[in-house]
């Protein structure tokens, strides 16, 4: 049987991963990464509790584990690039990144190093295919599928990738981790980037950008208010805009961010759900990443703009320099630049790319 890093994370996935592979007869090696330097958000980011667990979960599968500390790799490839997307008044997803450059990059080169033909970890997708030609697929529970975090990887990454859970449902997991009394059968799922936690998100900024406090206005000119800091808001955002008592707004109908001005530090706000600056039929997106060859224009696909996203009937058609637009059937709500637009073909994750822009 072959030899197999699995990236033990201290949660129930990562453990079940271990002990399946385990079961299967792999010689099974835990590892556990440190990507963060925890200073004073480690009550946020419980590294040496999520290390403890890592440990008990090793000694009663008997398995050898270390620790790894890729904390400077992720400043680097990771961490430089959200504050530098933040900075430019876009919304970025670390966690796609990460998966890319630290966990099958990385990662992937350190277990390599350790002898392993495989690196396994806990994500919920699936692989299919000869090494070369593989094919990234959902998870067969759509609920738990994390395709759209791994959607940048590239052949010679998934060629040495294993995803045991890609099968299962996120009860079975929880009955096989009680099964094999595996400590952290009841611990609770992370959620969140693990750097920020549960600490307040502009508190978190604040540490590392510089606040610039402007206007809120209405597409009209109208002021509405004053933002903290266009980095502070995303598209689409409801909640903690503080906007109530104008004379002319219509009354019970909530307020969204609708885009940014970063020429005059604007933030830009409507009223409604449906309002058409929060709808786009089409995007522009930079940066394509396919994980085998381009998809073909003129082919009905679907794709995400945001990972808690039912896939989206469109068309492609791709530019120049990495670029593509994507057509939708129907409008899509606060398409948001600097977000991750995954593109798939029914289940098979083709890859992806950054939008750029929301069009009509």
């Amino acid at each position: 049987m072959s030899r197999v890093v699995v990236g033990l994370s201290g949660g129930v996935d990562s453990a079940v991963t271990a002990w399946l592979l385990k079961e299967q007869g792999h010689e099974v090696v835990g590892v556990f990464m440190k990507n963060w330097e925890a200073d004073d958000l480690e009550d946020d980011c419980p590294i040496a509790r999520d290390y403890a667990d890592v440990l008990a979960v090793a000694d009663v599968l008997d398995i050898p584990v270390q620790q790894v500390n890729f904390s400077q790799e992720y400043q680097d490839r990771v961490f430089a690039y959200f504050l530098a997307e933040y900075e430019a008044g876009r919304t970025p997803n670390p966690d796609v990144l990460c998966n890319a450059e630290i966990k099958f990059k990385a990662f992937l080169d350190y277990a390599l190093t350790l002898k392993a033909d495989f690196l396994a970890t806990g994500h919920y997708a699936r692989l299919r295919g000869a090494p070369g030609q593989r094919a990234l697929l959902k998870a067969v529970d759509g609920n738990k599928d994390q395709s759209y975090f791994l959607h940048r990887l590239s052949q010679a990454q998934i060629a040495h990738a294993l995803f045991p859970l890609g099968e299962l449902a996120k009860p079975r997991v929880r009955e096989l981790a009680r099964a094999a009394a595996l400590p952290v059968a009841e611990k609770k799922d992370s959620t969140g980037i693990c750097f920020i936690g549960e600490r307040p998100f502009r508190e978190f900024l604040q540490r590392f950008l510089p606040t610039r406090p402007g206007l809120m206005r209405t597409p009209e000119g109208q002021v509405v208010g004053e933002h903290q800091g266009l980095m502070y808001y995303t598209l689409g955002q409801r909640k903690g805009l503080g906007i109530g008592g104008m004379r002319d707004a219509i009354p019970d109908v909530p307020w969204f961010v609708a885009g940014k001005d970063r020429e005059r530090n604007e933030l830009i706000v409507v009223q409604g759900h449906e309002h058409p600056l929060l709808l786009s039929r089409s995007l522009e997106a930079d940066d394509a990443h396919w994980i085998g060859p381009p998809p073909e224009e003129g082919r009905l696909l679907a794709a995400k703009t945001r990972y808690r996203q039912q896939d989206a009937p469109c068309e492609i058609t791709h530019g120049e320099s990495g670029t593509f637009r994507l057509v939708f059937e129907q409008p899509q709500w606060a398409v948001t630049p600097g977000q991750s637009v995954v593109v798939y073909d029914g289940d098979v994750c083709l890859g992806g790319g950054i939008i750029a822009r929301g069009g009509t």
